[in-house]
């Protein structure tokens, strides 16, 4: 019945005016309900028969919200390490009460300066990642470099003296041991992996406060800041907080991996801003498995030098893309030399895998062992060509120049040393004969508190003439307990300075 008849018949029989409108209201109420309820029925049974949304999402869709990363956190934390180092330094002062003052008096200005050695205590503090359960710690080479006494505080709160197994300046990699066992390690994760964008933590003990979790990004892979020395940098940056004595430290994934050691940061104020460096974990194992099975790390050499490609050179050269690495120059006789490279070659990739600049080219070929077979991709004349290599081995100018034996050894002396050639002395002007010329001390090494420097000849150990890095190894292992006595031209000045190497 149609509602236009439905009030019909309301009106026209009054006999059943009661009875009808009762019907009627509630006729009228199961339609206004049918017209209402049938639309959200139908959409529930649509619904019913499609496949969730989450189904047919994009490969790369944003991951779902994480509300905790307790979990991750509880993988990763119990690996990671406080470490807490001490060194002696040596420092040097000249007041207008001391002696050098009284002595410049009678002789004049020109006087050699006689430093005063004030021994003192400088500690450092850092952190360290667990990477073997017998006791195995990687940390950074700056947490523990020249230090006499390492302690390492576990997670429980036990504490364990720590000896160094190896140093790697040029990555800025260090491994020290403790004697203990079936100690809870991290598990090491693919740096490679990692895309700009990703999650990631950063565990340490920043400023001693204790073990502390931050969360970030990763803001950009292949960074290099040239603080390093030996400039091997690959970094991860981050904008996870990392502060003073978060060196050392992980960065990790969502899974709970290692896949970064953190490093530097930049600042204008000695706080984290938000750009922060982590060495990956593909140079750190490398780096790492070295230290341990030999306690040194070898690199490949090419024997050549590179810099990158800016677009100049790119239009200069009619080259299709401002990337790749340009040869300087090529060390005559250098593997690179004895492949066929040139001067004005292009590599544009090693083994296959494209280089954007000269940074990815040094570590790419420093990454590998010596006399490793490499194929290089090369434009030349515009031209494409492959060129195969055999590498040699990088020479480590501080283990060839000077005493760089671990702890317990034979000491150190903090810097590197060269012969003093006749065109070195010209250059220097020093009328010396013989001797060797200090081309680099170590900061906070033995040598520079001390109060040798740079430029600094050489003349004599002990009273004894050298000539080379060999001769003053022998002259100081030959001291024992007893600092070396050297006679040192300075300003065309001699004057003597004792040197305690480092014995620890």
């Amino acid at each position: 019945m149609k509602l236009n008849e439905l009030f019909r018949v309301a009106r026209t029989r009054p006999a059943a005016r009661r009875l009808g409108l009762a019907a009627f209201v509630l006729l009228l109420a199961m339609v206004v309900a049918g017209w209402w309820l049938q639309p959200a029925e139908a959409e529930a049974t649509k619904s019913s028969t499609q496949v969730p949304a989450i189904a047919s999402a994009p490969a790369h869709a944003p991951a779902a919200r994480v509300d905790s990363y307790a979990d991750i956190v509880s993988q990763a934390a119990p690996a990671v390490v406080t470490i807490r180092s001490e060194r002696r330094v040596q420092q040097t002062a000249f007041g207008d009460d001391d002696p050098q003052s009284l002595f410049q008096q009678f002789f004049g200005r020109s006087a050699p300066r006689m430093p005063q050695q004030r021994p003192r205590l400088e500690g450092a503090l850092g952190s360290g990642v667990i990477v073997n359960p017998n006791g195995y710690i990687l940390t950074n080479n700056h947490v523990v470099s020249g230090a006499q006494d390492i302690k390492v505080e576990l997670p429980d709160h036990r504490i364990f003296a720590a000896k160094v197994v190896g140093t790697d300046a040029p990555s800025d990699l260090a491994v020290v041991k403790v004697e203990a066992t079936n100690l809870h390690v991290i598990k090491l994760g693919d740096s490679d992996q990692m895309r700009v964008g990703d999650v990631v933590l950063a565990i340490g003990d920043p400023l001693g406060v204790g073990e502390t979790v931050t969360m970030g990004i990763v803001s950009a892979k292949g960074r290099a800041t040239g603080l390093a020395e030996g400039g091997y940098e690959d970094f991860i940056q981050t904008d996870a907080p990392i502060n003073q004595g978060n060196s050392g430290g992980a960065l990790v994934n969502t899974r709970g991996e290692l896949i970064g050691i953190n490093s530097q940061i930049m600042t204008p104020s000695g706080g984290n801003i938000g750009i922060g460096f982590a060495i990956p974990s593909r140079m750190a194992e490398n780096v790492m498995q070295q230290i341990i099975k030999t306690g040194t790390v070898r690199r490949g050499m090419l024997g050549v030098t590179v810099q990158g490609v800016t677009s100049d050179m790119a239009a200069s050269l009619g080259l299709e893309e401002v990337s790749g690495a340009i040869v300087a120059s090529v060390e005559s006789g250098g593997p690179g030399d004895r492949a066929g490279l040139q001067q004005g070659d292009v590599i544009t990739a090693i083994n296959g895998k494209p280089v954007n600049d000269s940074n990815e080219v040094r570590n790419a070929i420093a990454s590998m062992a010596p006399s490793s077979r490499v194929t290089l991709s090369v434009l030349r004349d515009k031209r494409a060509r492959q060129i195969e290599a055999t590498l040699g081995q990088l020479p480590d100018k501080t283990r060839a120049s000077n005493d760089t034996a671990t702890p317990g050894e034979h000491g150190r002396l903090g810097m590197s040393v060269e012969p003093l050639t006749p065109a070195l002395a010209n250059q220097l002007g020093t009328k010396a004969k013989g001797g060797v010329v200090i081309d680099e001390v170590t900061p906070d090494g033995p040598a520079a508190g001390a109060g040798l420097r740079e430029g600094d000849v050489i003349k004599q150990v002990n009273h004894k003439p050298v000539s080379s890095a060999a001769d003053v190894q022998q002259a100081v292992r030959e001291s024992g307990s007893r600092p070396a006595l050297m006679l040192v031209e300075r300003d065309k000045n001699n004057l003597f300075i004792a040197l305690s190497p480092d014995r620890s």
